[in-house]
């Protein structure tokens, strides 16, 4: 079964709703030339200041498949050209102070360039060996 298949992508919102999770965000690990592309949080946000991968909630009505493509695309002007993997989640306390879960897939863009940020104030290609300020999820998962 693929990661991009329904059936593995429904599997991945049953585990989720089986543990009470109900906040469902897709994110996207880019690579490129041995770097991650990482977007830094705007310093008035949740969580401000702190770089993640680009990532975004599943809206109602929307797959998680979806929501990764629509967020990519929102958050960096990137268009995904493939999904290459499932590499994953991690569950975090929201804003609302509510668990959400996060899936990480490994994606290609059809180009690296160029990065128009909307909800980030900055934008690196950092070596997984020396990642910026993110959080422990992602560092575990970037490593």
């Amino acid at each position: 079964m693929t990661v991009t298949s329904p059936e593995f992508v429904a599997g991945l919102v049953a585990d989720a709703e089986a543990a009470g999770i109900t906040g469902f965000v897709a994110a996207a690990v880019i690579n490129h030339d041995g770097r991650v592309l990482l977007v830094r949080r705007n310093p008035d946000d949740y969580m401000g200041g702190l770089w993640e991968i680009p990532s975004g909630t599943v809206e109602a009505g929307e797959t998680i498949l979806d929501a990764l493509h629509r967020e990519t695309e929102e958050e960096t002007g990137l268009t995904i050209d493939q999904v290459t993997g499932y590499l994953g989640h991690f569950d975090y306390t929201n804003s609302r102070g509510g668990t959400t879960r996060q899936f990480n897939f490994a994606v290609t863009v059809e180009k690296t360039e160029p990065i128009v940020l909307t909800e980030h104030d900055a934008h690196q290609w950092a070596e997984p060996g020396s990642l910026p300020e993110v959080s422990d999820a992602v560092r575990n998962l970037i490593r």
